[in-house]
């Protein structure tokens, strides 16, 4: 069974979250706009991407089976535990005492974890095995290399 090796835990700081600038007007990734004028706001990301802040932890990726679903090796994840697990959502889970993320597959007849790359087989969830899907990841925070 192929895990990833480790994922590091943080807990949100809400004391000292930071503002910053905000542009609310869309920012356009084909033809550029002419000149268009834009409002500017303050925004935290902790209260963009945290719905439940007491349910809400971040957690660093550690690995590569899941590029395909957008999460490389380094990667920030934002994990909310008060999220109800459901076929196709991508959780982070605790199998024989390892963490992992992977999406949630439900068939009739069991309950697979699913990377997102072929490198990597989907592991299938046995009786024997100590799991617990631990939370739902909502977000993905990357770095642009």
């Amino acid at each position: 069974m192929q895990v990833n090796p480790k994922i590091t835990f943080f807990i949100p700081d809400f004391e000292s979250s930071i503002e910053t600038s905000f542009i609310s007007s869309e920012i356009k990734a084909g033809f550029p706009s002419p000149a268009a004028d834009f409002e500017e706001s303050k925004v935290s990301l902790d209260h963009l991407l945290i719905k439940n802040k007491e349910a809400t932890f971040y957690a660093k990726a550690s690995g590569n089976s899941m590029t395909g679903a957008g999460i490389d090796d380094g990667d920030i994840l934002v994990i909310d535990r008060s999220i109800e697990p459901r076929d196709n959502a991508v959780a982070v889970c605790f199998i024989d005492g390892e963490f992992t993320v992977k999406r949630i597959k439900k068939t009739e007849v069991a309950l697979f974890l699913m990377p997102e790359n072929p490198s990597y087989a989907p592991i299938q969830i046995e009786p024997h095995n100590e799991f617990i899907i631990w939370g739902i990841v909502t977000y993905v925070i990357k770095q642009i290399k």
